[in-house]
C-alpha cells in the first residue's frame, strides 16, 4: 500500500471533467498526493453519482475509460463500487418493470416478501435502520396489475440489490472485472453495511453474514486491490471492519479533532489513539456531512451536543438549513458544513487539524473542498436544495489557480509534501505523554525520526525531524509550516 496522502474529488469538481482533473493533478499536486479517490464516474440519475445506471460505462460528460486509465497510470486510483443499489432508471430495473417475473433481472431486486413473507410486522419495520427519513419500501406495479413493495434504503431512485441472488452476483462480477481492467487499486464499498436484509434485525451490519458479501468481492478482485467498506457507525464497528478487511474509515477523528480545537482539551482524542487500529483511512472531510453517529461512545451526549452547537454556530443558518430533516436527500445523522467553515475559517486551527491527521497512523485523505479551504457554498445549496451541496463546490480552472496562491493552501501543500516524502512515516508510531491540552506524537524509521508537539489551546504546533547531512543526523524544526 502506498503510504501517501490521497485526494478525494468528483470527476467534475476540479475543472469540468476527467481531462481537467488530470491537468490539475499534474500541474498543482505532483508530489503532494500519491493517490486520488474519484467519486462516482458512472452514468447516474441522482445523488451526485450514487444512483448508478451501471458500472460498465463512464458518464460521457466526464470522459472515457481511457481518461480513467491515464490517471491510474500515475496515481493510486480509488473508485466507488456501489454495492447496495442501482438506479431506478437503469436498464435492469426498467426491464423488470416492463416484463415482471419474465425479466432476466427479476431476481436482482429485494421485494419485501423475500425477507418478511406475506406481511411486514410493525415491530420488524421499526427495527430497520434508515440513514434518511424515508420509507424503506416503494410500491411498484408490474405487468398484469401485480403490485410489489420493493426495498429502497436511500431513495425511490435507488433500488436495493438482492445479494442472495446469483443474478446479482453475476452482474456485480462483471462490474468488478471491468473496474480491474481499468486500473483501480482501491475500491470504496459504498453502502456495504446495508446489503444484508434479514427479518428481526436492523438490516444494517446486524449480522456477521454481511461480511460474506465483502469477502465475495475480495475473492473476485484478489490481493492486489484493497477494499474500503464505507460504513458510518460507532467506533466498535470500524475496529471490527479493520480486523476483517483491508481498510476501514476513521470517521471518528473528525469530531475528536474538532472537539479539541473548540475546547482546547484532547483527552478523548488521545483515548481513541490508544485503542484504534492502524489500517485506517483518515479523513477530516468528505463528500458526506460531518457524521455524528460515528462519535457515539467516544464522546458522551453532553459533549456531542457541545460540538453540534459549535458546528451550527460557526456554520451559520446555512449549515442549519442544510442538515437534518431541513434539506432534501440528506442523511439525518450528519451535519452538512465544510471543514473550514466548521473551524470558523481559522487558518491556524485548520492547519493544526491537518498536521494531526497526517501524523496519526493510516492513509490520510483530503477532500477537494478542504484542499482549497472552501467555505460553505450557500449559493449552490440555495440552487439545488440538497444539503450536502453546501460542501460540493465546483471549482473552475481559473479559481484553482487563484486558490493555490493562498498562504494557508501553500502551508497545507508543504505539510502534504513532508508527509509523503519523509521516511519516518513508514516506521513506528508512538503516542507520548503530554498534558490534557497537548499532543506529542512521534515516528521513527531507522535513523529518521520526526516529532509533533501540538498545543490545542494556543492552536500552535512544532514539527521536529532528523535530516541526514553528510551522513550525520541533524535535528531541524518546522513551525507552523
Amino acid at each position: 500500500m502506498n503510504n501517501k496522502v490521497q485526494l478525494i474529488t468528483y470527476p467534475d469538481s476540479l475543472g469540468n471533467n476527467l481531462k481537467d482533473l488530470y491537468f490539475v493533478l499534474n500541474k498543482y499536486l505532483k508530489g503532494k498526493i500519491g493517490g486520488v479517490h474519484i467519486l462516482p464516474i458512472y452514468p447516474s440519475s441522482s445523488d451526485r453519482g450514487f444512483a448508478p445506471l451501471t458500472h460498465l460505462k463512464v458518464d460521457s460528460a466526464f470522459g472515457t475509460w481511457r481518461d480513467v486509465k491515464r490517471i491510474a497510470s500515475e496515481y493510486d486510483l480509488m473508485l466507488d463500487f456501489v454495492m447496495n443499489h442501482v438506479s431506478a432508471k437503469s436498464e435492469y430495473f426498467l426491464n423488470f418493470l416492463k416484463y415482471g417475473y419474465r425479466s432476466k433481472y427479476s431476481d436482482l431486486f429485494v421485494t419485501s416478501d423475500k425477507v418478511f413473507g406475506d406481511k411486514v410486522l410493525p415491530e420488524d419495520l421499526l427495527k430497520i435502520y434508515l440513514p434518511r427519513n424515508t420509507d424503506p419500501f416503494m410500491l411498484i406495479e408490474l405487468p398484469k396489475g401485480l403490485k410489489k413493495n420493493i426495498w429502497v434504503t436511500f431513495s425511490s431512485d435507488q433500488i436495493d440489490l438482492d445479494w442472495n441472488s446469483e443474478v446479482t452476483k453475476k452482474l456485480m462480477k462483471s462490474f468488478l472485472l471491468n473496474l480491474m481492467e481499468n486500473g483501480v487499486k482501491y475500491l470504496r464499498l459504498d453502502a456495504a453495511g446495508f446489503t444484508l436484509k434479514k427479518a428481526g434485525t436492523s438490516c444494517f451490519f446486524s449480522d456477521g453474514d454481511v461480511y460474506k458479501n465483502i469477502f465475495w468481492v475480495k475473492d473476485i478482485v484478489g490481493k492486489d486491490i484493497f477494499l474500503l467498506p464505507e460504513v458510518h457507525s460507532k467506533y466498535t464497528v470500524q475496529t471490527e471492519i479493520a480486523s476483517k478487511c483491508d481498510l476501514a474509515y476513521d470517521f471518528q477523528l473528525t469530531i475528536l479533532i474538532l472537539y479539541g480545537i473548540y475546547f482546547g482539551e484532547v483527552k478523548k482524542l488521545k483515548n481513541w489513539l490508544k485503542i484504534r487500529p492502524n489500517n485506517l483511512i483518515t479523513v477530516l472531510d468528505t463528500h458526506d456531512g460531518i457524521g455524528i453517529v460515528d462519535i457515539v461512545d467516544l464522546l458522551n451526549e453532553k459533549e456531542i451536543k457541545l460540538v453540534k452547537d459549535k458546528l451550527y454556530d460557526y456554520g451559520g443558518n446555512d449549515t442549519l438549513r442544510a442538515s437534518g430533516t431541513n434539506s432534501n436527500n440528506v442523511d439525518i445523522y450528519q451535519i452538512n458544513c465544510t471543514y473550514f467553515s466548521a473551524l470558523n475559517s481559522d487558518e491556524n486551527a485548520y492547519i493544526l487539524s491537518r498536521v494531526v491527521q497526517f501524523f496519526v497512523p493510516g492513509i490520510p485523505q483530503v477532500y477537494y473542498v478542504g484542499l482549497f479551504t472552501g467555505k460553505n457554498d450557500c449559493a449552490l445549496l440555495k440552487k439545488t436544495g440538497i444539503g450536502r451541496d453546501i460542501n460540493r463546490h465546483y471549482y473552475s480552472l481559473d479559481e484553482i489557480e487563484k486558490k493555490m496562491k493562498k498562504n494557508v493552501v501553500k502551508r497545507l501543500m508543504n505539510l502534504m509534501e513532508f508527509r509523503n516524502n519523509y521516511p519516518a512515516f513508514n516506521g513506528k508510531f508512538e503516542l507520548n505523554k503530554s498534558n490534557d491540552f497537548s499532543l506529542d506524537l512521534s515516528w521513527k524509521n531507522g535513523e529518521y525520526e520526526t516529532k509533533l508537539k501540538a498545543n490545542f489551546k494556543e492552536k500552535f504546533f512544532l514539527i521536529e525531524y532528523v535530516d541526514l547531512e553528510d551522513g550525520q543526523a541533524v535535528w531541524k524544526k518546522l513551525v507552523g509550516v
